[in-house]
């Protein structure tokens, strides 16, 4: 802070000349959040660069290279049965990366997707299909997979992901996501207590980058 202070009265000085300082753009440092009246995320494994930069009310942007694993985003905390409206442009369609309504649950510990688009590998692969659900203009399939000691909201665990993947790619438009909840509910798959819910950018093993505006509808 008293370097702050210095460079201020020396560019009063010379006439309020701008330190070079002002023209470095600062990334966002990886956890959680609030800004500009919505929470963010931000985790990254640590392996190459992910640059993530919160904007103006629900936007973001995300730069990665070369990454292990990265997720990142807007929101809210806690999430809820809303109907989530986004926009933007996602340079993943080639790579493996993830643009998804994303979130997770407590009692039971419960990570989320609702898959807007997917790059080079579909994230249900492999996966039993537990159904299908019609919602905002798509068709979404219904899968459940099982991480075992891995990164959760609370510290290294086991839990179950559901995930809905939509069958036409898009990026842009609205997710209700209780006709998730309650597809997911008659499927058998059922959810704790709501914990934070972001429009998020997943990145693995990949590069690309995403710019991306959310609001609640």
């Amino acid at each position: 802070m008293l370097g702050s202070t210095i460079l201020v009265a020396v560019a009063a000085a010379a006439g309020a000349i701008a330190s070079p300082l002002d023209l470095i753009t600062k990334s966002t440092p990886t956890g959680t959040g609030t800004n500009n009246g919505f929470f963010y995320s931000f985790w990254t494994d640590g392996a190459g660069q992910v640059t993530y930069n919160n904007g103006a009310a629900g936007s973001y942007d995300v730069t990665w290279q070369n990454v292990g694993n990265f997720v990142a985003g807007k929101g809210w905390n806690p999430g809820a049965a809303r109907v989530v409206t986004y926009n933007g442009t996602w340079n993943g369609a080639s790579v493996n990366s993830y643009l998804s309504v994303y979130g997770w649950t407590r009692n039971p510990l419960i990570e989320y997707y609702v898959v807007e688009s997917f790059g080079s590998y579909n994230p249900s692969s492999g996966a039993s299909k537990l159904g299908t659900i019609q919602s905002d203009g798509g068709t979404y399939d219904i899968y459940r997979t099982q991480r075992v000691n891995q990164p959760s909201i609370e510290g290294t665990s086991t839990f179950y992901q559901f995930w809905s993947v939509r069958q036409q790619k898009r990026i842009g438009g609205s997710v209700t996501m209780q006709n998730h909840f309650t597809a997911w509910e008659s499927a058998g798959l059922k959810l704790g207590t709501h914990n934070y819910q972001i429009l998020a950018t997943e990145g693995y093993q990949s590069s690309g980058s995403a710019r991306i505006t959310v609001q609640q509808s």
